[in-house]
């Protein structure tokens, strides 16, 4: 009797010991796997790391396409706060009888940056661990208005005259247009370039290259 006891005690403890393995196989497969597939795992793939050192280990096809799927990389916003106003007239009559005026309070925003989509394989040039890259233009993305903050703050409308459905729709395009000539001019498209060159030098030393060059 004891004999069977000491068998099915053995037995028991078998069956423990290989559930345990089978768990920390399972640990190791899914370990390797979240690996591969993290920050570490890809580092790895595109280099070796020693001694703290990364080595860089990435052809030119691989950064200009790294690089291009960033696609349109934003760097500045532009926001302004500005009245804009608007009239049409009547060419016989004065515009107290047949005028139409519209005060409109704006507030929009002008998005600029880079576009790297369009960096070209003889914008990359690699030489051990030293990359230099040719950067796209800086260039204006959007221009809008907010609805939600824009609001129409005074209209006078003559006494034989109604408001013209048109007059804000119009009024709303010049505010564009002078939100975007304000962008400009207060240089926009040279911040947009300045903080581009410091994103991709940061990105760039991050992959591991140790002298970057952005023309």
């Amino acid at each position: 009797m004891g004999e069977v006891k000491n068998e099915v005690r053995n037995s028991g403890r078998s069956w423990v010991l290989g559930i345990l393995a089978g768990a920390a196989l399972t640990l190791a497969v899914v370990g390797t796997l979240v690996w591969a597939s993290s920050g570490l795992g890809l580092l790895r793939l595109m280099g070796l790391r020693s001694g703290g050192r990364t080595l860089i280990n990435v052809d030119q096809a691989t950064v200009v396409r790294q690089i291009q799927q960033l696609q349109r990389l934003e760097t500045v916003r532009y926001t302004m706060d500005k009245i804009i106003s608007g009239e049409h007239e009547n060419s016989y009559l004065p515009k107290f009888l047949a005028g139409d005026r519209l005060l409109l309070v704006v507030h929009g925003e002008v998005v600029a940056g880079i576009n790297l989509a369009n960096l070209k394989p003889s914008d990359v040039e690699l030489k051990e661990q030293k990359v230099s890259i040719k950067l796209p233009e800086a260039e204006l993305f959007t221009t809008r208005i907010d609805n939600e903050r824009s609001k129409v703050y005074s209209r006078d409308t003559g006494l034989f005259s109604s408001p013209d459905p048109n007059l804000e729709s119009e009024v709303r395009v010049e505010a564009e247009r002078q939100l975007q000539q304000a962008a400009l001019q207060d240089g926009i498209l040279t911040a947009a370039g300045s903080n581009a060159r410091t994103t991709m030098t940061s990105l760039l030393q991050g992959l591991g290259f140790h002298e970057v060059e952005l023309r």
